[in-house]
Parts: structure tokens; C-alpha cells; sequence
């Protein structure tokens, strides 16, 4: 066994140098190619390029120095002649003149500079050409010019302005002549670029296939070592195989004998603690495996000492009931009960699912439900649970046209709604039962309020009301209408009470100007305006004929203004006193 523990090791060491010394070829390979590519392209921008742009700055010279003469000659023949403005315009001449053999010269160095370098191919014979052309134009042009400006100049200092013209004319002649030379060498010269530039293209080129030949071959010889390393593993391996097989058939008892010391005895003692891990996590999926949400079990095997320990955390909590539920069961068969009751949680469990809630439990015909971590993020909660209280209260019309299809009858007996109670607020997280069956759940004043909601929508004839808290947690990130304060027993001071009305932009007009009534008629009741409040609830129930808060605080207004209410009187409905 050592010997064949050294020969895999042996193998994988080959590998590793195989490839290395592959990496270094290629490495080396990249490197030589880049730095004459690097080469070529400095010869192309640092010499082809300049020396072309010298000589397209000899034909400006040229122009600037012929406008330099002409102005030198104006300059001479203004009456009275300006000897001082004059001998500026001769030295602007002499200069332009003196730039033109500069730049010549400067072409003919970077040329003659690609011809020295022995580092690149650039065909030396026509730059040899090009460059003897430049100084034969520049020497020319310089014979010729000579005795045409002397003349000139003794023209122009004679006033003898017919010959100085037709002088000026020869020398015109003469720098087109040059010009069109120049003209000629550059061209002859951009050949010479796009020679250049060609050559770094294909030594590109070039470098890109030899990487590739050599990654490829660093590639099929990586293969074949793993070829033969795992020629040597195979039969260990197959011990490994049939322990996987176990597993896959969801039996976790499978163990297998560490024999070895190398690296196929590690993965079979790697092996031997996973199947143990999954035993362990088999014991908890049974334990929690009681739990309504999937959600809830996958969170308490990550987190197994929640269930022990419990948390307090800041949750939304949301009860949902069937209204008229027990006048509705009266008149059905057991069956037709159960189909009812299985169709209308399908139906109201989807929204909370969809909204990342968790259904805690089904009471009865009652929903509960809850929003918070870990499942979800605090900023989130309360408006996802408002969400799914809307897409609730949406399929309630669909819900009581299903039914009596359901049924197989005309219509129900009692027609179904909805009233949802939703509350924020801190509770404990915890599992909660004996040890034949447990529930994990959540306990607090929030869990009451929730509830007590649920059922003060029958009080106000709403569909969902919601708590102070939920309501700032939300936001404007939802319609919400303020219906009143509530003092819940326990609980020293009143808090608002609100009603979802709609997503964030969705209210009709007579739904915003029955919020906008409203609002104004609370306000006046709160203040005792008892005259003022009746009016604009009025006026919101104009808006929406029937609206329940308003028509329960038109009842309330009409008690107080019969029997005013004490001087401790704070607007607020005591829960406990209906």
C-alpha cells in the first residue's frame, strides 16, 4: 500500500510539473513574441509615424514661408516704408525657411534610424530611397530659391514692383514643385506604415496561435495524466459507490472501513462523517417534520437552538376569519363542509405563500400567520403582509362564485367575506407542545392584537384592519385610512387603528375623497364637534354609499351627543366595553 500511496503521488507530482513546465513555455513563448511585437510597434509610433508627420509639416513650412515673403514684400512697398516692420517679416521669412530644413532633416533621422535598427524587417532599400529623395528636394529647392530671393529682395528694395511680381510668381512655381515632391515622398512613405503596420498584425496573429498550439497541448497532456492517476483509484473508488448507493436510497447506516492512509482513506473517512451528518439531519427533519411550513423546518435545522430556546423578535402578525362561517356550516353536509373549508384555505393560504408568509396554524375557519425573521428582512414585513391582505380581500368575489359550483347548488346559504387582522410588535418564537407533538410558534401582545382586530372588523364592517405599528411600517407604500383608536384591555394608552384600502396609487376617486371626508370627520370627533363630525361623515358616506366605519362613528356620534361622555373622554372605543 505505500508503494502505491507514493505511485499516486508520484502521479500527481507529474501532473504539477507537467503543467508547470507547459505554463513556463508558454509564458516564455508569450514573452518573446510580445517584446517583438512591443518592438514593432514602438518602430511604428515612435519613428514611421513622426517621420511621416515632419514631412507633412515641410509642405506647411513651405506655405508659411511663401505668405511670410509675400508679407515682407507688402510690408516693404507701404509708403511711407516701416524699416522696423519690415525686418520682422524678414525674420518671420528667414525662420519659416530655416523650419522647412528642419523638419526635412528630423524625417530623414527616424528614417534612417529604422534603417540602423537590425531588431525589425523593414524594407531598407526604399527607405534608403525616401531618404536620398528628401534631400535631393530639400537641396534643389534651396539652389533654386537662392538666386530668386536675392533678386527679389533687391527688386523689392529698388521699387521695381512689376519684375518683384513676376520673381514672386518663379519662387510660387518653385514651392508648388517642392510641394508636389514632398507630396510624392509621402506617399511612398505611408506604404512604408501600412508595411509596418502589417507586420505587427501577423506577429499578433502569430502569437495568439502559438498560445493556443501550446494550451492544447498543455491541456491533452493534463488529460492523459489524469488518465493514469485515475486508473489507480479505481477500485477504491468503487467502495465509495456502493456507499453512495446507499445513501441515494435514503439508507444513512452505510459505513466504510478506513484502510488506508492516503488520500482515498481521508475521502472514505470524509465519507463516513457526511453519512453520519445525514443521519443527524434525517432525526431532525422527523422532529420537525410536524410543522406546517416547509419554510420553518428548513429554518430550525439550520438554527436547531431557536427551537429550544426561542427568541423574541419584532414580527407581523395576521388572523384571518370567514365571516358568517357558523351560519354557513348549519345548512351543509359534513362533506360538503369539508370541500368548502379545504377550497377557501387553498385559496386564502396562496396570497401569504406567494408573499413570503408563514402559516402558522389553522384555527377552526381562521388563518394565523406571521412575517419576520429569519425568514424575511424587519423593513419588509408589515408590507408584505399587508400585500397579501389585499390579494386576500381580491379573491373573495371569485371565492363566492366557486362555491356553490362547488356544492352543486344555486347559491350559499349564507353569503362568505373576510376579515383579516394584521399587528406589529415584539413576540417570543419558540416551540410550544409535548413531546409526541410540537408547534413551533409565536406568543405575545402583538398575537392578541392581531386577533382582536380580526374582530373588531365586524364592528366597523371593514375587511382589514391593521395596528399602529403595522401602519408606520408600511408607510406610504400602501393606501391605509385611519378608522380609530383603540384601547385593548391591558394596555395603558389607545392606539390608532387603520383600514388597507388599496396598493400605493391605486384608490378611485371616490375612494380618496371618502378618506379625505373621513379624516376631517375624525378629527371633529375627537375634538367633541359632534355638528361637525356628523356632517362629514355624511359626506364620506356620499362618496361611498355604505361605508361601515363611517355608519358605526354616525351611531357613536349620535350616543355621545344623547349622553355626552365624561371629562376623561379621549376619543378612544374601549375593546372591552362593547
Amino acid at each position: 500500500m505505500p508503494i502505491f500511496n507514493q505511485s499516486i503521488r508520484r502521479k500527481i507530482v507529474g501532473i504539477a510539473l507537467g503543467l508547470i513546465v507547459l505554463m513556463l513555455v508558454t509564458s516564455i513563448l508569450s514573452m518573446v513574441m510580445s517584446s517583438q511585437v512591443g518592438v514593432l510597434l514602438d518602430e511604428l509610433t515612435n519613428r514611421y509615424i513622426p517621420a511621416y508627420s515632419h514631412l507633412a509639416r515641410a509642405n506647411i513650412r513651405s506655405l508659411e514661408r511663401g505668405l511670410a515673403l509675400r508679407r515682407m514684400v507688402m510690408t516693404r512697398m507701404e509708403a511711407p516704408s516701416d524699416e522696423e516692420a519690415y525686418a520682422a517679416r524678414l525674420r518671420d521669412f528667414e525662420e519659416s525657411d530655416r523650419k522647412i530644413e528642419e523638419e526635412a532633416e528630423a524625417a530623414r533621422t527616424l528614417v534612417n534610424a529604422i534603417i540602423d535598427d537590425p531588431r525589425t524587417y523593414s524594407d531598407n532599400a526604399a527607405l534608403g530611397r525616401i531618404d536620398i529623395r528628401i534631400e535631393t528636394a530639400v537641396t534643389e529647392l534651396r539652389r533654386d530659391l537662392n538666386e530668386d530671393h536675392a533678386r527679389l529682395l533687391k527688386q523689392v528694395d529698388a521699387k521695381q514692383m512689376a519684375e518683384a511680381r513676376g520673381t514672386l510668381e518663379h519662387i510660387d512655381v518653385l514651392r508648388d514643385q517642392f510641394n508636389r515632391k514632398v507630396d510624392a515622398i509621402r506617399a511612398d512613405m505611408l506604404t512604408q506604415v501600412f508595411f509596418s503596420t502589417s507586420q505587427v498584425i501577423s506577429r499578433q496573429h502569430q502569437a495568439i496561435v502559438v498560445s493556443g498550439v501550446v494550451t492544447l497541448l498543455a491541456a491533452i497532456v493534463g488529460f492523459v495524466f489524469a488518465l493514469l492517476v485515475s486508473s489507480g483509484i479505481t477500485r477504491p473508488v468503487r467502495l465509495l459507490l456502493a456507499g453512495t448507493r446507499e445513501v441515494e436510497a435514503g439508507r444513512f447506516d452505510k459505513t466504510i472501513t478506513v484502510s488506508t492512509q492516503d488520500e482515498i482513506g481521508e475521502l472514505a473517512a470524509a465519507f463516513n462523517r457526511m453519512t453520519e451528518q445525514l443521519r443527524h439531519n434525517e432525526r431532525i427533519r422527523e422532529t420537525f417534520g410536524r410543522y406546517i411550513d416547509p419554510k420553518v423546518v428548513q429554518g430550525l435545522i439550520d438554527r436547531p437552538e431557536v427551537a429550544i430556546d426561542g427568541e423574541r423578535r419584532v414580527m407581523t402578525i395576521m388572523f384571518c376569519d370567514m365571516s358568517g362561517f357558523t351560519s354557513m356550516s348549519e345548512g351543509m353536509t359534513p362533506r360538503g363542509l369539508v370541500k368548502v373549508m379545504n377550497h377557501y384555505f387553498t385559496v386564502m393560504s396562496a396570497p401569504i405563500r406567494s408573499n413570503r408568509g408563514i402559516i402558522d396554524k389553522y384555527i377552526g375557519d381562521a388563518i394565523m400567520s406571521y412575517w419576520g425573521p429569519p425568514f424575511i428582512e424587519d423593513d419588509e414585513q408589515a408590507l408584505l403582509a399587508g400585500i397579501a391582505a389585499i390579494e386576500m380581500a381580491d379573491q373573495v368575489p371569485a371565492l363566492q362564485r366557486q362555491l356553490p359550483d362547488l356544492l352543486g347548488i344555486r347559491a350559499m346559504p349564507a353569503p362568505c367575506d373576510l376579515r383579516i387582522g394584521i399587528a406589529t410588535g415584539e413576540v417570543l418564537t419558540g416551540s410550544i407542545g409535548s413531546e409526541l407533538m410540537m408547534s413551533f410558534t409565536v406568543m405575545g401582545d402583538a398575537v392578541n392584537l392581531a386577533s382582536r382586530l380580526e374582530a373588531v372588523n365586524k364592528v366597523y364592517g371593514t375587511r382589514i384592519l391593521i395596528s399602529q405599528a403595522t401602519a408606520e411600517a408600511i408607510g406610504s407604500r400602501l393606501e391605509l385610512r385611519e378608522i380609530d383608536r383603540l384601547a385593548v384591555a391591558g394596555q395603558t394608552a389607545p392606539q390608532a387603528i387603520f383600514e388597507v384600502m388599496a396598493r400605493a396609487g391605486a384608490l378611485t376617486d371616490a375612494q380618496d375623497s371618502l378618506r379625505m371626508h373621513y379624516v376631517e370627520a375624525l378629527a371633529a370627533y375627537r375634538a367633541r364637534r359632534f355638528d361637525a363630525a356628523r356632517a362629514a361623515f355624511n359626506a364620506a358616506l356620499e362618496a361611498v354609499p355604505g361605508d361601515g366605519p363611517s355608519l358605526t362613528m354616525l351611531g357613536r356620534v349620535a350616543q355621545f351627543e344623547a349622553s355626552p361622555p365624561g371629562e376623561g373622554w379621549d376619543g378612544a372605543w374601549r375593546l372591552d366595553s362593547k
